[in-house]
């Protein structure tokens, strides 16, 4: 009996020792506890350039929760936009993107957030496939090019000098192009559904949205096919004749070229001097 309450007596003064064993095992173990914001940011830095984007999303997360204010928070929250752009997190680099644009709006670099921003959108909708086999970009979804023409659009509109302005251009009138084209691929649909007067309002709005792109001569076509479905002769007359007289004239213009793939590279810190320290 003895021997019994004895060994209770000892497992109940061990128990809450195994407890706050199991706590501190169980517990991870964080190797940057006690750094400084200068080291987590180099740390984060080097894990970019080394393209172990994960770990410096880490780093670049943990310097904005301990350290919210000053030069390193400030670059570290440009960086993890970049970071999360390559590491193929889109919403989570749009979103670094936006917050850095909300802290900083007269930061010297808030142009490159933008910019960063429409390359995102402009890319996102290229899945694996389409890297390596050429698609006709007007045949996706046209939500993302919506959101990279705007924020293209912003850019320019914003910091027409910037660096990244004249890129911009291009991707905006190449987007432009292709989002008229999708028109137009949607009024033919309408045509083989037989919404022929759907059809004429898809590639009217084409015409008189998207002049001077390539598309403008097929949605005239388009056009000329849907009112004479209608049994709209005369319209159909004055159509193909905007189309017959602008074609002869060679007025209609070609396609824009796809923009070159662009090495984005990751922030240079110059302004803030973080190389210095």
């Amino acid at each position: 009996m003895r021997s019994k309450f004895l060994a209770s007596l000892l497992l109940a003064c061990l128990l809450p020792v195994l407890v706050a064993s199991c706590g501190i095992l169980n517990k991870e173990f964080d190797q940057t506890e006690g750094w400084s914001a200068s080291k987590l940011y180099t740390e984060g830095a080097q894990q970019l350039d080394a393209a172990n984007y994960q770990r410096a999303i880490d780093y670049f997360e943990k310097l904005e929760a301990r350290y919210p204010f000053g030069r390193y928070a400030m670059q570290g929250q440009l960086d993890v936009a970049y970071a999360y752009y390559r590491d193929e997190q889109p919403e989570a680099a749009i979103a670094a993107a936006d917050r850095f644009i909300k802290l900083y709006p007269q930061n010297p670099f808030v142009d490159y957030a933008y910019y960063l921003k429409g390359i995102v959108n402009y890319n996102r909708s290229v899945g694996f496939i389409d890297r390596f086999i050429p698609t006709d970009a007007s045949q996706r979804d046209p939500g993302s090019a919506l959101d990279a023409f705007q924020d293209f659009s912003e850019l320019v509109r914003l910091f027409p000098n910037s660096k990244y302005a004249v890129d911009a251009r291009q991707r905006m009138l190449y987007l432009r192009n292709n989002l008229a084209k999708n028109e137009v691929n949607v009024a033919r649909y309408y045509m083989k559904r037989g919404a022929y007067v759907a059809a004429a309002n898809r590639a009217q709005y084409v015409v008189e949205r998207y002049q001077r792109t390539s598309a403008v001569e097929s949605a005239l076509e388009v056009l000329v096919q849907a009112y004479r479905a209608l049994g709209e002769k005369q319209l159909a007359a004055d159509a193909e004749r905007v189309l017959v007289m602008n074609r002869e004239a060679g007025r209609f213009i070609s396609d824009e070229p796809q923009p070159e793939d662009i090495s984005l590279g990751r922030k240079v810190w110059d302004y803030l001097g973080l190389d210095q320290n």
